[in-house]
């Protein structure tokens, strides 16, 4: 697995407490991220597991929220329960003149299964991609 951090900036047409909102609003992530999630919140410390089935495997994610300032920045740790690896999930926001700058970045900490495709980097930015690129604009847009 590539040790490089995954990372991408995006502008949204929407004020930084909306982009906020959906990535830490439990209903809001329900909606646009990921709908098995029982709860979230942007507390340091808080975590949080559940289960997400993908190509016909479970995966239970395990989430523990390491940082968090209100409207600029939360991260927090990814595994996956009985797989090897690790990585940090940070979502950064900014003002942008009337919209908001996201620089979202993953950083891998341990090395997830090598020989397994649904670990490789083109899966997980492809991952990435749908939900900052595909799910979150137009959920920003009614909302």
């Amino acid at each position: 697995m590539n040790d490089t951090p995954f990372t991408k900036n995006k502008t949204f047409a929407a004020p930084r407490a909306a982009v906020w909102k959906a990535i830490t609003d439990p209903t809001q992530m329900r909606q646009w991220y990921f709908e098995e999630m029982p709860d979230f919140k942007p507390e340091i410390g808080f975590e949080i597991e559940f289960n997400v089935r993908c190509e016909d495997r479970d995966f239970l994610h395990c989430w523990k929220v390491t940082e968090s300032n209100a409207e600029e920045k939360i991260a927090y740790r990814w595994r996956y329960d009985g797989y090897a690896g690790d990585s940090l999930v940070t979502w950064e926001l900014s003002d942008a003149g009337e919209n908001t700058l996201l620089i979202f970045t993953q950083t891998i900490l341990a090395p997830f299964p090598p020989d397994d495709p649904i670990f490789a980097r083109e899966s997980y930015e492809a991952g990435w991609n749908y939900f900052l690129d595909d799910r979150l604009p137009p959920f920003l847009e009614i909302n």
